[in-house]
């Protein structure tokens, strides 16, 4: 008997998360057909850093098709990574939904705030990596080698690389949203960012170092230095949840 009571809530909780995991899955695919009928729009604006070079390039760099299945695979990448960023808020609800029922009634309030900083960060992300970091990575690239060599692309291997790209940089601005959370739940203390600071430079431009699409220093600063900027608005935003949490729950992970 008190086994079957124990595996009970344990059975809940994974029905509860296999719904909460359909919605999400759910959401992302309709978004994605809705995406999927302006793939041309999407794809004029993701070549849009390649226009930029080939306005001053002398040798003008060409988006080619390898295979015949290339266009229709390009455009559905691009449509589900359209349909990801316009379900994102409905899926970060889906997942404060499966964790809300063990919060206390002060951190559920944080729902709104939550789902709609975490919409605003991966969007800030992908527009800061589409207007700063592209516009100097793809002339760098394309044009390393001088006149050479004339640039054709496979559309598909240059619209992943610039969808993987805005995706990164989207999940990383996540951090100031990731760091409030995790402190208005005492899970993170703003002792413990201040006294590693140095650890996370160091593995912030390491992590930069791996995902900037060149080796320069001008590149590399583009992307590191944003970076610990979030980590420092990090700090500040755990100090302020700081201030507003409860004592019962004040906890250091230092």
């Amino acid at each position: 008997m008190g086994v079957a009571m124990r595996e009970a809530p344990l059975m809940e909780h994974l029905e509860e998360l296999r719904s909460r995991l359909i919605w999400a899955i759910v959401s992302w695919a309709v978004m994605t057909v809705v995406a999927f009928t302006f793939r041309v729009q999407i794809l004029e604006a993701l070549r849009r850093p390649l226009d930029a070079y080939n306005a001053s390039a002398s040798l003008k760099a060409e988006l080619i098709v390898l295979n015949i299945t290339e266009p229709f695979l390009t455009a559905f990448k691009v449509a589900a990574f359209g349909g990801l960023a316009l379900a994102l808020p409905f899926i970060v609800y889906q997942i404060w939904a499966f964790i809300a029922p063990g919060l206390y009634p002060h951190e559920r309030r944080l729902a709104v705030p939550f789902i709609l900083g975490a919409g605003f960060s991966f969007a800030l992300g992908a527009v800061f990596a589409y207007f700063v970091l592209l516009p100097f990575a793809v002339p760098f690239l394309l044009g390393f080698l001088g006149d050479v060599v004339t640039p054709q692309i496979s559309i598909g291997m240059y619209m992943g690389q610039v969808v993987t790209f805005l995706a990164l940089m989207g999940i990383l601005f996540e951090m100031p949203v990731v760091s409030f959370l995790l402190a208005k739940l005492g899970l993170l203390s703003s002792r413990f960012l201040v006294d590693n600071w140095r650890i996370a430079v160091v593995l912030l431009v390491t992590l930069a170092a791996l995902i900037t699409p060149t080796v320069d220093v001008v590149n590399l600063s583009l992307v590191s230095i944003p970076l610990m900027v979030l980590y420092g608005i990090s700090i500040l935003l755990v100090k302020w949840a700081e201030r507003g949490r409860p004592k019962e729950v004040e906890t250091s992970p230092a």
